[in-house]
């Protein structure tokens, strides 16, 4: 099982990070369309010991794949016989569109870190939301009533005036809600000119308000709404994004995003300048993500909307602290790259052995 690592040494570490991710996630999804795939599934699903109810919904591991991975649903049946609870796909737009120009992601290996600004590139909604249901359909038939969920996570057209940003997010509602388990409003990944104003709370409370509404109409049924939240806030902004989480009766937060900053780095700092501007997720960005947790949790109160946390996730005890500190669900992404393919069914085994 850990001979991933070595073989990522091998093989995908002197490669272009996009090409390998390509084709490492092509390798997932044409092992589904073989005998392997339903082998996969068997083995690698979560112990029933781990089932968690949140967001009105069953979630088979509080432990879930986040968005970037999959950006437009194209393989959230072959991922979930990864061992993966939930997965996030996104994020989405109302546009198709390219993302920015390459080179665009470039990992920190001495870290086990990633700088991305990869810009959104999708399909858009109404190429996405058609796989969502397919997606769902597949897994109803697969796992039965407990089978694994699917957020979707939408964020602004690049192209599209900050002025016009809520209607392009009603755009993507409409379309992706009515196949949606759960809708993610990405105000604060940082590759997007200006997106991260929409995180100020006079933006904030008239996006999330029409959204939830329109969610709801589309999908003719309460669709949970949750918004995705920089690490770069500060403490008072945290705290009013709870306030206003509170106020309008969302169902929870996602934190957090990937950050501007580079701090707690051993890469050397030329190789991280050269890589330019971008988000970078992966350990470096554990502490200031579980602080936003406790932070958050302390705001939103015991019995408050749920937390996802995300950031730095890496071992089977990195959940648990999450889920101690308030966090209800838990994702990770970036040691997805380094860990490889049974990396979340290895989470969850251990999960089970130690009761969560």
């Amino acid at each position: 099982m850990r001979v991933y690592p070595a073989f990522f040494r091998v093989v995908f570490s002197g490669m272009d990070p996009e090409k390998a991710h390509k084709i490492g996630f092509d390798l997932i999804k044409a092992a589904a369309l073989t005998p392997a795939g339903p082998v996969m599934r068997r083995f690698m699903r979560p112990s029933p010991k781990l089932r968690v109810r949140a967001l009105g919904l069953d979630f088979p591991s509080p432990f879930g794949l986040a968005a970037g991975f999959d950006k437009e649903g194209s393989g959230i049946v072959p991922l979930t016989n990864m061992g993966f609870g939930h997965v996030e796909i996104g994020t989405v737009t109302g546009r198709a569109q390219p993302g920015n120009p390459k080179p665009r992601l470039f990992r920190l290996v001495e870290d086990r870190a990633v700088i991305n600004r990869m810009g959104f590139n999708n399909d858009g909604a109404a190429a996405v939301a058609p796989r969502v249901a397919r997606a769902r359909r597949m897994l109803e038939r697969a796992w039965g009533q407990n089978r694994p969920i699917i957020g979707v996570n939408i964020g602004k057209t690049k192209t599209v005036d900050l002025a016009d940003a809520v209607d392009d997010y009603l755009t993507s509602t409409r379309e992706l809600a009515p196949q949606a388990d759960y809708l993610v409003v990405n105000v604060s990944s940082p590759n997007t000119p200006g997106l991260r104003l929409l995180q100020n709370i006079d933006s904030l409370r008239p996006l999330l308000s029409a959204v939830s509404e329109t969610a709801d109409a589309a999908a003719g049924r309460h669709v949970p709404l949750m918004v995705k939240i920089a690490p770069d806030l500060t403490d008072e902004d945290i705290d009013d994004v709870a306030r206003l989480a509170l106020d309008l009766g969302l169902d929870g937060v996602v934190a957090t995003n990937t950050t501007v900053t580079r701090e707690n780095l051993v890469t050397d700092p030329h190789k991280v300048m050269d890589c330019g501007v971008g988000g970078l997720s992966g350990a470096p960005l554990r502490r200031r993500s579980l602080e936003v947790l406790q932070r958050l949790h302390a705001a939103l109160g015991p019995n408050g909307p749920v937390i996802i946390s995300v950031g730095g996730v890496e071992t089977a005890a990195d959940v648990r602290e999450r889920l101690a500190a308030g966090a209800t669900l838990v994702q990770g992404y970036t040691a997805f790259l380094y860990e490889g393919p049974f990396w979340a069914a290895r989470i969850n085994r251990q999960l089970a052995r130690s009761g969560k």
